[in-house]
């Protein structure tokens, strides 16, 4: 495996995770925003913001991936950011309560991380 520039891989991660807000609010922030609502409305409304995710995640994916970055480390990479911003939008946006195994569910992503990076042994 090539030596990915630090940069682009910070750029990459920021918009990745940006971008992950966005879907984050357009998968579930209308079910405490529009709860009275059509469903069709909420859909119609997530799909609008799932745009803008589409229009941050498509660059992002194409920057890490001429820079370097396989298409499972990408992929790896956003498992992980999902469970960074999810958890936090879960907890402080919806009100829900905290739970060690998301924790434990955050390191088993790690683990991915791990295998998806290591140097190719042969």
């Amino acid at each position: 495996m090539d030596a990915i520039a630090p940069r682009t891989l910070l750029q990459t991660v920021a918009l990745l995770t940006l971008s992950n807000l966005f879907m984050t609010f357009a998968w579930y922030g209308h079910l405490r925003t529009m709860q009275a609502s059509a469903w069709w409305v909420a859909a119609l409304v997530s799909w609008g913001i799932a745009l803008l995710e589409y229009l941050i995640m498509v660059p992002a994916n194409r920057l890490g991936h001429t820079g370097g970055l396989s298409v499972a480390q990408l992929k790896v990479i956003q498992e992980c950011i999902t469970l960074l911003v999810f958890v936090p939008f879960l907890v402080l946006f919806l009100g829900e309560k905290w739970k060690w195994d998301y924790l434990w569910a955050f390191f088993c992503i790690l683990g991915a991380v791990f295998f998806v990076f290591r140097p190719d042994k042969g």
